[in-house]
């Protein structure tokens, strides 16, 4: 039997190294060390890629369904989400970000102990409702993070041209109105992703015939959440606000969606997470 714990172990370490190498082309536009990091990096996909279709395997479902797992899967799409990212858009230092959260919540989630009750023996687990339900909500997340860490860029790069102290970090950065334009490209993708998921954890409530669920914490928060994002998206499109402004909003709206995920899957009847 696959032994977890060595391939714990092995994408840690590795997607470490791969941080290493992608700082110093951050740091030095060290061409060579890019190319071992993202190559690093792909081979941490690849081992969080046979884990997942071994969990399946061994477990008979679609591993999102307990904490370790979600956050498991959520690390495994920002891997993806920052390869397809270095390809593609070369945006060198928002891909070294999304890894550095990608591995702390990596590294955080390795300290617990993933041999968990599924949440199968409290909800309907192998329920492919449920299944989408988690999975749109995971990419939704990763959206929303890749916006939040684009608006820390934007603040970042804002007060530095203000105060016209320029660095050379500030060369790997692209022009605030491409960051600015990133930003709102991805909560454009992550706004219908988080709509429909808490669309269909409604429709599993009405299936269920619990309507008490309707006012549970983790529903009303995540509709609070859709709602902020949904504010911010006005202020973008009609009300013209200042660029730092939305950065400001935006920050504000994924603090909320941190919160949505982190407390009030505690107190929720709907989600009966096990942190490991």
């Amino acid at each position: 039997m696959l032994s977890n714990t060595w391939i714990y172990d092995a994408i840690l370490y590795i997607y470490a190294l791969s941080l290493l190498f992608s700082f110093s082309d951050v740091a030095t536009k060290n061409r060579s060390a890019k190319r071992m990091g993202t190559g690093l990096l792909a081979f941490v996909w690849l081992l969080q890629s046979a884990f997942i279709v071994y969990r399946i395997q061994e477990h008979q479902y679609m591993p999102v369904l307990t904490m370790f797992e979600a956050l498991f899967f959520y690390s495994w799409v920002l891997v993806a989400v920052s390869l397809m990212m270095n390809w593609f858009l070369r945006l060198d230092l928002l891909v070294f970000l999304v890894n550095v959260a990608g591995f702390a919540i990596l590294a955080l989630n390795f300290f617990s102990d993933p041999s968990v009750t599924p949440i199968s023996e409290q909800w309907e687990a192998r329920d492919e409702l449920v299944f989408i339900h988690i999975t749109l909500a995971i990419a939704s997340y990763a959206a929303f993070l890749i916006a939040a860490l684009l608006s820390g860029m934007y603040l970042f790069m804002h007060r530095k041209l203000k105060g016209k102290r320029w660095s050379a970090v500030m060369t790997r950065f692209p022009s605030l109105d491409k960051i600015e334009g990133y930003t709102y490209r991805a909560v454009l993708i992550g706004i219908p992703l988080l709509l429909s998921s808490v669309a269909l954890g409604i429709a599993k409530i009405a299936l269920d015939g619990d309507a008490r669920l309707l006012a549970d914490p983790k529903v009303l928060s995540s509709l609070f959440s859709v709602a902020v994002y949904a504010f911010y998206l006005q202020q973008r499109m009609t009300a013209k606000q200042p660029g730092f402004m939305l950065a400001f909003w935006n920050l504000a709206a994924f603090t909320v969606v941190v919160i949505n995920f982190s407390l009030f899957n505690v107190y929720s009847g709907f989600h009966q997470w096990i942190w490991m």
